[in-house]
């Protein structure tokens, strides 16, 4: 049975070709960088607060030297990636100047933690929850929910995804639909596979934020929350994107199709690993 991810319905979508030599002929050429190595931490930072907050106390989550558990991941992840990639994914002053901004981050987050989390009436159901979904022609969808709550009083789930970002997403970016349908497909498929009615799942995303705008006059939030539309339209346009490329990308026996061609564009080009390789010689 096969098995695909969000980020392969994306990278489709940006680029056929890209797709297919990452996830059919497995040709591997990204490496690390220090933006996915502060991800990976951040996230699991604020998992292990949460999860000690609602299993435990509030008192003993506020006991966690959050800055120090920043400071093993980020070496962690780093030298994961080091290992993986034969060399170093990024400077150690980088590493120190994105330690600080995550140290800024939790600094604030312990402080206001009560605007955004809370334990009266709300039970974490989970971090990492997985999804594993059958879609169609033996293929599933596969991912993991970052945090998922219930509110105890209203049976309403709530399904969050965290994101780092430099200064937060602007208008532009809550409109790029790489970005927010993500949510949209686990809305649909946190409900199929774990029973839970769909109208009563709500999606957010959590976006933390390195840097504050300069010469303002208002105060700034660390943390920046946004829900994308996720109504009956939303939710259908998503679905069609997705057979899309299920038709376009795999036989009716779930096997893949190999007649992929570069659709290439600035938005596509920009960060692909394949732009003027061996592989691809179309990259504007």
């Amino acid at each position: 049975m096969g098995k695909i991810s969000y980020s392969q319905l994306t990278m489709y979508g940006d680029c056929p070709l890209r797709w297919k030599l990452n996830y059919v002929d497995r040709v591997s050429i990204s490496e690390s960088n220090i933006h996915l190595i502060f991800g990976t931490a951040m996230h699991e930072v604020l998992q292990t607060y949460l999860e000690i907050m609602y299993y435990d106390t509030v008192k003993n989550a506020n006991f966690l030297n959050l800055e120090e558990m920043l400071r093993d991941k980020l070496i962690e992840q780093f030298k994961i990636a080091e290992e993986a990639d034969g060399k170093a994914p990024c400077t150690k002053q980088e590493l120190g100047e994105f330690f600080q901004d995550g140290c800024d981050i939790l600094d604030f987050f312990k402080k206001r933690r009560g605007e955004y989390f809370s334990r009266r009436g709300y039970k974490l159901i989970g971090c990492e929850v997985p999804i594993d979904v059958e879609l169609k022609n033996n293929i599933n969808m596969i991912g993991y929910l970052d945090i998922v709550i219930l509110d105890e009083i209203s049976n309403r789930i709530k399904i969050y995804d965290i994101k780092t970002s430099t200064k937060g997403w602007n208008k532009w970016m809550k409109k790029d639909e790489n970005k927010t349908q993500q949510l949209l497909l686990y809305k649909q498929f946190y409900s199929k596979q774990y029973n839970h009615p769909i109208d009563k799942i709500d999606v957010e995303y959590f976006i933390v934020k390195r840097k504050l705008w300069e010469n303002l006059d208002f105060p700034q939030k660390r943390v920046q929350k946004f829900s994308p539309a996720s109504g009956t339209v939303s939710m259908n346009k998503v679905g069609r994107r997705l057979d899309t490329f299920l038709n376009e990308a795999f036989t009716d026996e779930g096997e893949h199709k190999h007649d992929m061609v570069a659709t290439p564009s600035k938005k596509a080009c920009r960060f692909c690993e394949f732009r003027k390789t061996e592989y691809c010689d179309k990259g504007i």
